[in-house]
């Protein structure tokens, strides 16, 4: 059998297991089908909220409504005991998009495309971040310099671009959502002023930053660790006046900012108004709440 035999049969099979009975077909995205390059398409791009594979179901359309308010993995139908062949191969993709937007890094370009002022914490390796945490919170003296001369001394807002656990996340929100928020406090007669980017970084870099430079309010974009859902997922950490040591609880966080959970620019809105409460009330984290 050759190489192009093959893969036909391979095609086939996966057209067979995952598209049986009308049931399934009528309640489901369409199966996989060959483009007119010769491959099979991306079933990542559908979206697991419009995905029924349960064949005769006893109320489809109920189910479907259903699982329109959540990505979990409800309704994947079972080839005897085992998930279907499309349900296996689904998880498996998202799963391997994960470990890419981990182990991947934001490209060099990135900053200096954006006009962000790139700087790099003390790991030295993409291994060294992943294992040593403390060492992406810290900024050896050349960085620092850095920072201190980007924000100068006492600014009253520094927006900071981190490239975190996912360097998908900040390639596909960032830019956008960074708009929004100088757009918002340009609004509240406020300026954003220069943006850093940092690579290798944990949120606590937040802290050293507001130590360096008597920042009133640090606003850190990072990638968080992704899921099976997306790969893509961005938070927002405002802090008032952070410095090392500060206790966690005084963050004010907005989490999965991404296509499917709190868009970039709605995010970046939402940045600036709390921005603007936390420069007016001095407060920050539960602080805020009180």
């Amino acid at each position: 059998m050759n190489e192009q035999e093959l893969r036909s049969l391979v095609e086939r099979m996966v057209l067979e297991l995952a598209g049986e009975g009308p049931a399934n077909r009528a309640a489901s995205s369409p199966t996989p089908q060959e483009s007119s390059s010769g491959c099979l398409e991306d079933i990542t791009q559908t979206d697991l909220r419009e995905q029924y594979l349960v064949e005769h179901p006893r109320s489809g359309p109920a189910f479907l409504a259903l699982k329109k308010k959540t990505p979990a993995r409800l309704g994947l139908g079972r080839a005897g005991a085992r998930y279907r062949t499309l349900s296996m191969l689904r998880m498996r993709a998202d799963h391997a998009a994960a470990q890419d937007s981990v182990f991947s890094h934001v490209p060099d370009e990135f900053a200096l495309q954006n006009g962000f002022t790139p700087v790099q914490t003390l790991c030295q390796s993409k291994d060294e971040y992943l294992t040593r945490p403390d060492r992406g919170r810290r900024f050896d003296e050349q960085n620092q310099a850095t920072i201190q001369k980007t924000f100068g001394r006492s600014p009253k807002i520094a927006l900071v671009v981190g490239d975190g656990l996912s360097s998908a996340a900040i390639e596909a929100n960032a830019v956008d959502c960074l708009q929004a928020v100088r757009a918002g406090l340009k609004a509240y007669g406020l300026e954003g002023g220069p943006v850093l980017y940092v690579k290798y970084c944990r949120v606590g870099a937040s802290d050293h930053i507001g130590e360096l430079t008597g920042a009133e309010v640090v606003c850190m974009l990072v990638g968080e660790r992704p899921g099976l859902v997306t790969a893509e997922s961005m938070s927002a950490y405002l802090t008032y006046k952070p410095h090392i040591g500060i206790p966690e609880s005084k963050r004010t966080v907005i989490s999965n900012i991404h296509r499917g959970g709190t868009t970039a620019v709605e995010a970046g809105a939402h940045i600036a108004e709390l921005i603007k409460t936390m420069l007016d009330k001095k407060a920050s984290g539960i602080d805020l709440k009180g």
